[in-house]
């Protein structure tokens, strides 16, 4: 009968996508695919846009500098005048500047294993595979050498970068530190050290066996730019090493 009808042309008004597209409730119609397309990848550069920026102001938060104030020091001017471990340790006590490593250290760590899982919770983003943590990492570094809290003046990011190497790639660390260890104990000079101990993370990371073939080519790449990065925050070592006037380290000196 007529109910019958009215059953079967309600069904059909519900089944006929252009009756439904005419509805008054149609712009309540799910968006077609490709603004989901779009939207995807506006929430994944929100969610690197968000990591990038809180791994930066990680990065740079000035510890050494920080730390030298609570005696009354600017580190600036004194020593080499950067706010790295070392300096603080030759020119304001042995304790703080091992103080400075340990919190520098720890900025490279929690820049790869914190700050990315804080950005996923905050966006509700979740990423894949190693790229959001390895931006962090490198904006953490970044963050360390050009801090926007001392006019973009900041340390070498040696200590920062071997926290990132140790939560991206742990093996990598024990190489490094082996290589800094061995070239500190013959020469005395931390600079070298630092410069070898880069140096050889950026050899390794090529290595047939070594982490690009778990993680490709492009995760070696980028450690191999931080590791040059920190080659070249050493360029004031390298000049003095040539001209003879680089400080070696005084193991009876009383710092």
């Amino acid at each position: 009968g007529r109910a019958g009808g009215d059953r079967g042309e309600s069904r059909d008004y519900r089944g006929c996508r252009c009756c439904r597209a005419q509805t008054p409730f149609s712009f309540l119609a799910l968006p077609p695919g490709p603004f989901f397309a779009i939207l995807g990848g506006m929430t994944t550069y929100v969610l690197w846009s968000a990591g990038g920026a809180a791994a930066y102001l990680l990065g740079a938060v000035p510890f050494g500098f920080l730390i030298a104030k609570t005696r009354g020091k600017d580190i600036r001017t004194l020593g080499s005048g950067n706010i790295g471990a070392t300096n603080v340790f030759r020119a304001v006590s042995k304790p703080l500047g091992l103080l400075t490593f340990a919190l520098d250290f720890l900025k490279g760590f929690c820049g790869v294993t914190l700050i990315p899982m804080l950005a996923e919770r905050a966006t509700g983003v979740a990423a894949a595979g190693m790229g959001l943590a390895v931006f962090c990492g490198a904006m953490t570094v970044i963050g360390h050498n050009w801090t926007c809290f001392l006019k973009f003046k900041g340390g070498k990011g040696v200590a920062t970068s071997a926290g990132l190497l140790l939560g991206l790639a742990p093996a990598g660390v024990g190489i490094a530190f082996a290589v800094w260890l061995a070239l500190f104990l013959a020469t005395r000079y931390v600079s070298v050290a630092s410069i070898g101990a880069a140096l050889s993370l950026a050899a390794v990371v090529w290595w047939p066996l070594a982490l690009h073939a778990r993680h490709g080519v492009w995760f070696a790449g980028v450690l191999t730019l931080l590791a040059l990065l920190a080659v070249w925050k050493h360029r004031s070592n390298i000049a003095r090493l040539r001209t003879g006037t680089e400080s070696r380290f005084n193991f009876g000196k009383k710092v």
